[in-house]
């Protein structure tokens, strides 16, 4: 059976974030967030967060994206295993083909026959995944601090920093110890602000310890990769999306997706839209002017584009 997750019904990191629950294969059900009007008139970007994250990290995108006039929907996604989506039945089940197979599912539920793909990280290769298995259903990709080649230095940080963390005790420590590693990601950011996101992945229960908004197997499944790994690169993947128009953005302090495979990304699709997001690492915060603006460009344009063929 799957597995329903606990969350606070409170949680102020979904607090504007209403949702449904969508199932997709094996009665799992995957949770939705819609801004905006779906409608065959307009052309919607779909969001995937990162391996372990939830739609939260698109908060701001999704609050600025709608401000700026554009009429786009935004759809953000949390996975199985991830936020408010219910944890999959087999641990063996998470991967980024079935991520992708689902996202088919969630878009085909509520009528999107075409949409613009943003996936942050992990959520990246999802995105290419995806592109690989229904060409038809990706107008366009944005990749965001994701490519063919992953960073193993990063998955080791991410997991030590996690695993640290979830051993704290006492809502002062626990603090206290996401300062310490969200301070190294966003460099200036105020207390208050970078206390906030400690609610994107984490909420503090009765016992003052920090429970994830994930499921944990997702975690163990990275136990075996050190720091000095080099692991498979999938450059298929990342070419499956010449299907359609691309954009790659890159965090200037991320740890997940290295200069030289960027560069290199930039090199095989020379006609990609390529933008670094200075002064952040991952995930991205999205919530400068500058970014939200060049993606809406990027969506107006690949929408234009569909309708001028469609004419």
């Amino acid at each position: 059976m799957p597995r329903p997750r606990s969350i606070p019904d409170n949680h102020p990191a979904f607090a504007d974030l209403p949702i449904i629950h969508v199932s997709v294969a094996g009665g799992v059900r995957a949770a939705v967030h819609v801004r905006g009007e779906l409608s065959s008139r307009s052309l919607p970007i779909a969001c995937i967060p990162g391996y372990q994250r939830n739609m939260s990290d698109f908060t701001a995108f999704a609050d600025d994206f709608g401000r700026l006039g554009n009429a786009a929907p935004v759809v953000l996604l949390d996975l199985p295993g991830r936020g408010r989506a219910d944890n999959r039945q087999h641990a063996e089940d998470y991967s980024s083909l079935v991520d992708a197979r689902d996202v088919a599912a969630v878009l085909a539920a509520l009528g999107i026959e075409r949409a613009v793909i943003l996936g942050q990280g992990q959520g990246g290769q999802v995105a290419m995944a995806l592109a690989t298995a229904h060409p038809l259903l990706v107008a366009g990709t944005i990749l965001l601090d994701s490519g063919p080649v992953t960073d193993s230095r990063g998955i080791v940080r991410l997991r030590s920093n996690l695993e640290h963390i979830e051993a704290l005790r006492g809502a002062k420590s626990v603090a206290a110890g996401f300062r310490r590693v969200l301070g190294g990601d966003y460099p200036g950011l105020p207390v208050e602000q970078l206390d906030k996101l400690i609610g994107r992945s984490h909420y503090l229960d009765k016992r003052g310890r920090a429970q994830p908004l994930y499921d944990k197997r997702l975690m163990d499944a990275l136990a075996d990769i050190n720091f000095d790994d080099v692991l498979t690169a999938q450059w298929p993947l990342f070419d499956a999306l010449g299907c359609a128009s691309l954009m790659l953005l890159r965090t200037q302090l991320t740890d997940q997706l290295r200069r030289e495979t960027f560069d290199e990304m930039v090199r095989r699709r020379p006609d990609a839209v390529a933008l670094t997001i200075s002064g952040q690492g991952s995930p991205a915060l999205f919530d400068q002017r500058e970014e939200i603006e060049a993606v809406a460009k990027f969506v107006a344009k690949v929408g234009a584009v569909l309708k001028a063929r469609a004419a």
